[in-house]
Order: structure tokens, then C-alpha cells, then sequence
């Protein structure tokens, strides 16, 4: 894959920062680019289709209805989902992971049960899930990381319990940037009678996914970090155990009666789309798949990977510089490291002083930096348009900095 011959399909790329330098993004993780065939998606629905769905018999809102379950079908196809009434699209993976930890939670846990994460999950993966064990009497555990921040799979099995009633864990992790064994894990929480749900918000945009074909229960991930809008995502939820729980929300959309005594939800997935749902972004999320698929999700794995390797070995030559991980696992396109002594915002004030954007804090991962030890991290992700120059650029400035800031 030759990103060169890409990033002309993303505007937003040609541009220089502070009038000084060309912008290099390597802030993919948090947030990704759309290319003109997302945008030009998205304005069409708004120059010549747009109008409420599910909603009218005129011709606008037929049109927007079609477009709308299109995109739902090809998010389906997306993942690898046979059945579309699956699909519920939500604003994003927050608002999934709400969703499945209010709804299902009060369906299903019961005072006492135990709900088990990993300390590498990000906060919309940890506090869904503290507030559903507050309002049901039930616990949050968090399995550890070995000692050089590789996951440990054997104390994540050792911390089940007979009360053990639902996993939630990430794909892959948005801070230490591998892939947790995510089929080794599915079985052995199924074989013990656990319901399974997924972060895929790291995962689905970078590697082909089968959600069936995974076996887990509920998944979820946004638009925004696979070149799609912001305000979109996608929750797939097994059809038993959707129609199993309540709506999460209330409104209209998600009715088939309301009476002064009460109201009878819809069938899927209207039961989960309450009020008017996020049409031209769904679109523009469908646009998105489109345009990954183009591309190869295969490729796009390997140019990331080649860049994230790059960066490892060009950023362990800077002296300070450590990182997060410190295992033998192979690496996604994300890269996290800190430099003792340092802070981690001057670093990436410094950075986009020079036109590059990363990412510096906790990341939304407070839990996994106390476990670690340390107050903050600079994390650099890279995507499809990112190319082995900007990588080179990216470690040359940061060696510098580092530098000027540690003398």
C-alpha cells in the first residue's frame, strides 16, 4: 500500500501548522481524517435527500429511509453481522457501552455478581459498568498486566469466579497498542457462562472483523475513528439477548404503542434508535467501510504495523525514552512512551509547535497509568495515510526536544 497515492483523498492533510510546518497527524487513535468520499457522501444526503426516517410517505424521507437501512446493511456486512436488525446505531462507542451496561444490567445482574474487566480499558469501558454494580450491588474487578505491560491472560482466568456474570474488555488497547487474545478469552468467559462484550473502537477500523464468527455477545465501536463522522457508532448485540433487556432510552422511534398506562417497544433495532437517529453520519460511517474496503483492512494492518515498528526502533535510540510496552507482542500502529522527569504536555506542546500532533495525558486510561506507575504518556498512532517520512520527521523533532527539555 502506497500511502502517498492516498492522502490526496484527505483535505485536511494539505495544510501547514502555525504557517510553519506541514502538518503531521498522528493523532489516529483519539480521532482519524475523513476523505472526500465521506464528506461528498454526507453532503449529497444534505444538497438532495435529507428528511426524517421511518417517518413519512414523501419522497425525501423514502429516499433517507433507503440510505439509512443501506448503511445499517453495510456495517452489517462490515463485521461480518448476518442479520442488519443487529446493527443499532448510537453515537458512538460510549454511548454503546451505556447502553449494554444500563439495559442488559438491569435485566440480568443481581446483588452480588461480579463484572470483570482489565486494567488496560479506556474510562467508557469502566464507569458504564461502576455504576451499574452501584445501582445492583454488584462488583467491578480488574485483572492485572504482567510486569513489562504485556496482558496476562492466566490472571485474567484466575479472576473468574462462580459470580462472574459479564466480561467487557478492549480488542486492543488504545494505550499499549496490541491485540489482547481475544479468542483464547471469549471461549474460556463462554465456557464458563459469562456474556461477553467488546471494545472494538481500536480494532474494527485497523483488522478485519467477524463478530459472528468471534462468538461475542454484545461489540461496540465509533465512526469517528475509521474515517467516518463524529456523533455515529455502532452496537451489535446478539438478537436474544437484545430482545432480552430494556430500551435505554424512551421517545418516539422507539415504540410500537404508547397508551396513558404505558408503551410497548418496537421491534429491533428501532427499540434502541429513541428520538431521530444520526442519518447522514450512518451514512457517512457506511461511506467510511466503503472506502476501507477499497483500500484492504489486510493493508492497511501492515503498513501500520511497519509504522509503529518504525517508530519503536527510531524512539528507543533517544535517550529517556521509555515505553509502555515493553513485551515481545507485535504491535499495532499505536506507540506509547514517556520520558522520566519530563512533562508529557510540554512534549506535545513542543511536537505541534513543529506541526506534529500526538496525543498526551492518561489517555482516558487513569486506572492503567496508576497501575503503571506514572502520571502521563505521549502516544503517536498512525493510519493508513500516515507515511515512513512522517515517522522519520516525528523522531527526529521529538529527539531534539527531548533533549533541549532534558538538559
Amino acid at each position: 500500500m502506497n500511502p502517498n497515492s492516498i492522502r490526496p483523498d484527505f483535505p485536511i492533510l494539505d495544510q501547514t501548522i502555525h504557517g510553519k510546518f506541514p502538518l503531521v497527524y498522528l493523532d489516529n487513535a483519539a480521532s482519524t481524517q475523513r476523505p472526500t468520499a465521506v464528506i461528498e457522501a454526507m453532503s449529497t444526503c444534505y444538497r438532495r435527500d435529507y428528511a426524517n426516517v421511518h417517518r413519512g410517505i414523501h419522497e425525501l424521507s423514502e429516499r433517507s429511509s433507503a440510505l439509512y437501512e443501506s448503511a445499517r446493511q453495510t456495517l452489517a456486512d462490515f463485521v461480518g453481522v448476518n442479520d442488519p436488525t443487529e446493527i443499532i446505531f448510537t453515537s458512538g462507542t460510549t454511548a454503546a457501552l451505556n447502553l449494554v451496561a444500563h439495559s442488559w444490567s438491569a435485566a440480568h445482574l443481581r446483588e452480588g455478581d461480579e463484572i470483570l474487566l482489565t486494567i488496560l480499558e479506556h474510562h467508557s469501558n469502566i464507569v458504564p459498568w461502576q455504576q451499574a454494580a452501584t445501582r445492583h450491588g454488584a462488583r467491578v474487578l480488574f485483572s492485572p498486566l504482567r510486569d513489562d505491560g504485556s496482558f496476562d491472560l492466566e490472571a485474567w482466568k484466575s479472576s473468574f469466579t462462580s459470580k462472574t456474570k459479564i466480561v467487557s474488555f478492549a480488542a486492543v488497547s488504545n494505550v499499549m497498542g496490541y491485540r489482547l487474545p481475544l479468542e483464547a478469552m471469549i471461549e474460556f468467559a463462554k465456557s464458563r457462562g459469562a456474556v461477553v462484550c467488546l471494545d472494538a473502537a481500536q480494532s474494527v477500523p485497523h483488522e478485519i472483523t467477524n463478530f459472528v464468527e468471534l462468538g461475542v455477545d454484545f461489540a461496540a465501536f465509533s465512526g469517528h475513528k475509521m474515517l467516518g463522522p463524529s456523533g455515529v457508532g455502532v452496537l451489535f448485540g446478539r438478537r436474544e439477548l437484545l430482545e432480552s433487556i430494556p430500551p435505554f432510552l424512551g421517545g418516539g422511534s422507539m415504540i410500537s404503542q404508547v397508551t396513558t398506562s404505558g408503551f410497548e417497544p418496537g421491534e429491533l433495532p428501532a427499540k434502541f434508535e429513541a428520538g431521530t437517529p444520526p442519518i447522514v453520519e450512518a451514512i457517512g460511517l457506511a461511506a467510511a467501510a466503503d472506502y476501507l474496503n477499497q483500500i484492504g483492512l489486510n493493508e492497511i494492518a501492515r503498513h501500520e504495523k511497519q509504522l509503529g515498528h518504525q517508530a519503536r526502533e527510531l524512539l528507543g535510540k533517544i535517550p529517556g525514552v521509555k515505553f509502555l510496552n515493553n513485551s515481545k507482542e507485535s504491535t499495532s500502529g499505536i506507540v506509547s512512551f514517556h520520558v522520566p522527569g519530563v512533562s508529557a504536555q510540554d512534549i506535545a506542546f513542543l511536537l505541534d509547535r513543529k506541526g506534529i500532533a500526538v496525543r498526551a495525558g492518561h489517555h482516558c486510561t487513569m486506572p492503567l497509568h496508576e497501575f503503571l506507575k506514572i502520571p502521563a504518556s505521549l502516544r503517536a498512532s498512525f493510519y493508513l495515510y500516515n507515511t515512513a517520512e512522517e515517522v522519520e520527521t516525528f523522531a527526529t523533532r521529538l529527539d531534539e526536544i527531548v533533549r533541549r527539555l532534558a538538559a
